[in-house]
């Protein structure tokens, strides 16, 4: 009963085309606005926490004065120190990887190209705490860190600024006054989740850079501390056990606030994570409402098909047919046009998720979860808003549907 329902259900589609495709409309809308929200709220999700991860592992930060506003927020608060990081190495368990860094942005120049690049003065420790890679060329070694060699390795935005296709390797370069020599180009790492450019840095000894650049000779001459956690520690215990150091060491009373901050890119990653499932919930929320507009519409077509047809629901009830083999056909027919609008609203939104993904540069990530709840959701309209169409034609007096003009 239920099959010739179904294909009865297809005939009166089949039929009346255009109006069928009208009246999902609203369903397909609101199935691929769910579907697309969702999917690629997922890849954002994803793309954010690649790109956090990507920072280094298990990494901390610790940085003068509080978060991460202007450099003008922390005036005042003292840098660090090379015994910081040595205190750090010797009385922290957990740490796996140290590495002090001083920054300055200087004027970049190689024969007829010139711009301004972020140097970064730091040990080998630092590389890794990032994780980079070389595409060519090697490392800073402990002899060039000690003694302050004029070396630098540098990522793939710089060498396309200013050496475009050539191989930088062996090549100089004029940093402000001084002139060093390329040693290595770094592998691509692409943006932040904070959309810093990672490729645009030339990174150099940590005492290259206080020699030949910023000249700075008091003890507290680091602007920040990457630290890198074993596997299997407590990044949480760290943090403290990290900060209660650095509250010794700068002499701070208990009743006085941190000048530093110990910043952990995990908590970021989940805090992030967290944002954008939110605001993927309310936007998948807000276009659900769509489908009961779908829904709204669906009803009121059935309301006329019932009208048009009551002359054959009266013809049906009169040679024998039951109330409830009405009510199943006209209830079938509603859920057929809600779950057909809903398989062209999943299609349409895999083309529409595909596409957008390559426009955003978000991963594609496919979760069928998500799109059989859609499915399930656009027939379940069917059911809720095909029941008083169906209900009102099998509650139709044979003799008055057959009167029916």
């Amino acid at each position: 009963m239920i099959w010739n329902a179904f294909i009865i259900a297809l005939r009166e589609i089949r039929r009346n085309l255009t109006r069928a495709f009208l009246t999902v409309l609203g369903v397909i809308i609101g199935v691929a606005a769910v579907v697309t929200m969702v999917t690629l709220g997922r890849g954002a999700t994803e793309a954010v926490k690649s790109q956090i991860s990507g920072l280094g592992s298990n990494l901390l930060v610790l940085r003068p004065g509080q978060g991460f506003g202007p450099r003008s927020s922390s005036a005042g608060v003292p840098l660090f120190s090379e015994g910081d990081v040595t205190q750090i190495r010797a009385q922290i368990p957990g740490v796996q990887w140290i590495a002090p860094v001083g920054q300055k942005n200087v004027s970049t120049v190689h024969l007829q190209a010139a711009r301004n690049t972020n140097i970064t003065g730091t040990t080998s420790e630092y590389f890794e705490i990032g994780k980079w890679n070389l595409v060519s060329g090697r490392f800073f070694n402990e002899q060039e860190e000690h003694s302050g060699a004029a070396v630098c390795v540098i990522g793939q935005t710089v060498r396309s600024a200013i050496f475009g296709n050539a191989d930088p390797v062996g090549q100089k370069l004029r940093l402000q006054n001084a002139s060093v020599e390329v040693i290595g180009l770094l592998s691509p790492k692409g943006q932040t989740g904070f959309g810093q450019d990672q490729d645009d840095t030339i990174i150099m000894p940590l005492a290259t850079l206080r020699l030949r650049l910023t000249g700075r000779t008091s003890k507290q001459n680091i602007d920040q501390i990457m630290i890198s956690g074993a596997d299997g520690t407590d990044s949480e215990e760290l943090v403290e056990d990290i900060s209660s150091l650095m509250r010794d060491r700068r002499g701070l009373q208990r009743n006085e606030e941190n000048n530093f901050s110990v910043i952990d890119t995990r908590q970021i990653a989940d805090a992030v994570s967290s944002s954008t499932k939110v605001m993927t919930t309310l936007l998948g929320a807000v276009a659900g409402v769509s489908l009961l507009v779908g829904g709204i519409g669906i009803m009121n077509i059935m309301l006329v098909s019932v009208t048009e047809r009551t002359r054959e629901i009266g013809i049906r009830l009169a040679i024998g047919a039951r109330a409830r083999e009405v009510l199943l056909q006209f209830l079938v027919e509603a859920i057929t046009l809600s779950s057909v609008g809903g398989i062209i609203g999943i299609a349409l939104a895999a083309g529409l998720c595909s596409l957008l993904a390559k426009l955003t540069q978000l991963p594609f990530l496919f979760d069928p979860t998500i799109n059989i709840i859609a499915f399930a959701f656009s027939a379940a309209i069917g059911v809720l808003f095909g029941f008083m169409p169906a209900r009102r034609a099998a509650s139709l007096d044979p003799i008055d549907a057959l009167r029916h003009e």
